[in-house]
């Protein structure tokens, strides 16, 4: 019954991780949708809590990985087993979203703008708190290789 979230800034790789994890059978969850995460008056994008909470809570059969980044993820640690945080350098996440045809964003200047202020800003916090960190250049069987490891074991 583990539990973990797969956070990191855009293009590190977490949908795609998400969508390999589900192909080896592993009940995934992507939070950047409206039916788990909502804006704010801020304006802000934040999981909703109680749909969040009922998920984590209510969870009971095998694995399941979550993936997202949010203002407000901090709140649901001690609802995951591990907060594994995907990273790679600039260069790589700027090359995947440009190559990127299933998410629109990052394509301007100013969003390609946003992705590197987050990760001088953001990225850090999440380094910060994460309970693992991998090295998302490396091929996606490899990470999916190691986040599926984590499902034996527990914090």
């Amino acid at each position: 019954m583990a539990k973990i979230l797969i956070t990191g800034m855009s293009g590190t790789g977490k949908s795609s991780a998400l969508r390999a994890l589900a192909a080896r059978g592993h009940r995934t969850v992507d939070t950047d949708t409206d039916e788990w995460s909502r804006w704010t008056s801020e304006p802000d994008w934040v999981w909703r809590e109680d749909a969040m909470t009922a998920l984590l809570t209510e969870h009971r059969d095998g694995a399941l990985f979550v993936a997202g980044c949010k203002t407000n993820q901090v709140d649901f640690y001690p609802l995951f087993d591990h907060v594994v945080l995907l990273s790679a350098p600039a260069p790589v996440l700027l090359a995947r979203i440009a190559a990127r045809t299933d998410n629109p964003y990052g394509k301007s200047d100013s969003e390609r703008a946003a992705v590197l202020e987050n990760l001088a800003l953001v990225e850090p916090l999440l380094r910060a708190s994460a309970t693992l960190e991998v090295d998302a250049s490396a091929p996606l069987e490899k990470v999916v290789d190691r986040l599926e490891a984590l499902v034996s074991r527990r914090t």
